[in-house]
């Protein structure tokens, strides 16, 4: 059902940084984003609510990055270099968690993946986001 919240535990690749996600609509929310950066790191996330994000070990080993207006803030181990999750511009309430780092989940387990526009961000443009198109993974035989 729509706003139920899920919590999800996960981790990046070295397993130094562990954290729990409590998730708005658990993987139903998946998609992906063609900003520059969301285009070169390619990450499927999934959302949660501010606060939704509670790092169980290795807070000292997290590094963050920012860039364009600085108001997304994405954070990364700082020993293996895998994102975790970031905090979103055009809604500063809700965090992205990286898909792939969540406990038995992997981003091909979604055979479509919606992907918004993030070239023609709604914070740049004052119209809503547009769905730029849709990511598929058909496995093979």
């Amino acid at each position: 059902m729509a706003g139920d919240i899920t919590i999800r535990s996960g981790q990046c690749h070295c397993g130094a940084v562990r954290f729990e996600a409590r998730l708005t609509d658990d993987l139903a929310s998946a998609r992906r984003c063609t900003c520059s950066f969301c285009r070169m790191r390619g990450a499927v996330v999934v959302m949660a609510e501010k606060g939704g994000i509670r790092i169980l070990r290795g807070a000292d080993t997290l590094t963050s990055y920012r860039f364009h207006t600085g108001a997304a803030q994405h954070f990364f181990c700082s020993r293996c270099g895998i994102y975790t999750h970031h905090q979103r511009r055009s809604n500063q309430d809700l965090y992205a968690v990286n898909a792939a780092c969540l406990d038995g989940v992997s981003p091909f387990d979604f055979p479509e993946v919606p992907v918004m526009d993030g070239v023609n961000h709604t914070n740049d443009t004052g119209k809503p986001t547009r769905r730029a198109g849709t990511l598929c993974f058909i496995p093979a035989e």
